[in-house]
């Protein structure tokens, strides 16, 4: 808008430039023409056309000045438009350039705040890692010593499980070592019970059970030596 009103003006200085040295001109024919040196009328003639000649010469001077004058402001004209233009496009940009400026530092705001808080949440769980180290350690401490107390839980068990089959084996044994001394219980019976019916025969019915008192004798012994080895 500058560029264009400084065209204007020097196009209006030259236009009154140009007037006033027609004006000039003409004041200039008009005083010779009244001058009291009077000339022929062929001398005048002659002055009269060469000065029309220089008026005409002038004047197409006057009109091509003109012309450029206006095509410069014409061009000026566009040249302004234009600048307006690129001025509106560059205040646009400038515009949006602003607003995503200011876009921006509310998301470096927004960023600075989320990483703020994740320092915060970083450090909480620094904290709570340390806090597991620590169980963690105190859980492998009370591991090891579950896993001492299972083995030794385990050797235990297993010595029980030695123990009760021992026992197992003693409890069959004292079966039939019971079933012996049933039997032996029945067949001395049964030999007292022939003493008592045959008296004068007594010494040989004794003599006759030594044997079933024997076998019990074995068994017992047989028992008591199982039982040692089994302990």
């Amino acid at each position: 808008m500058a560029s264009s009103k400084s065209s204007k003006t020097k196009c209006n200085i030259v236009i009154a430039l140009l007037a006033i040295w027609s004006l000039i001109s003409l004041v200039i024919i008009v005083v010779w023409a009244t001058s009291p040196d009077k000339k022929t009328p062929s001398q005048c003639k002659t002055e009269l056309q060469a000065l029309e000649d220089k008026l005409k010469e002038e004047s197409d001077r006057f009109t091509k000045d003109k012309k450029a004058l206006e095509e410069f402001v014409e061009q000026g004209r566009d040249n302004q438009t234009r600048l307006e233009r690129e001025i509106s496009k560059l205040s646009e940009m400038l515009r949006e350039t602003n607003m995503n400026l200011s876009r921006c530092q509310k998301e470096n705001v927004h960023l600075y705040e989320n990483i703020t808080a994740l320092e915060v949440e970083i450090e909480r769980h620094e904290e709570i890692q340390r806090n597991l180290t620590s169980k963690i350690s105190v859980q492998k401490e009370k591991i090891e010593c579950l896993e001492i107390n299972v083995t030794q839980i385990s050797h235990q068990h297993q010595a029980c499980q030695n123990l009760q089959q021992a026992a197992e084996k003693q409890q069959k044994a004292a079966e039939s070592l019971t079933k012996v001394c049933q039997i032996d219980s029945q067949s001395l019976q049964k030999q007292l019970q022939r003493c008592k019916a045959a008296s004068p025969s007594a010494g040989a019915q004794t003599n006759n059970g030594a044997p079933g008192l024997y076998t019990s004798t074995l068994v017992l012994t047989f028992f008591v030596m199982m039982t040692t080895h089994l302990l």
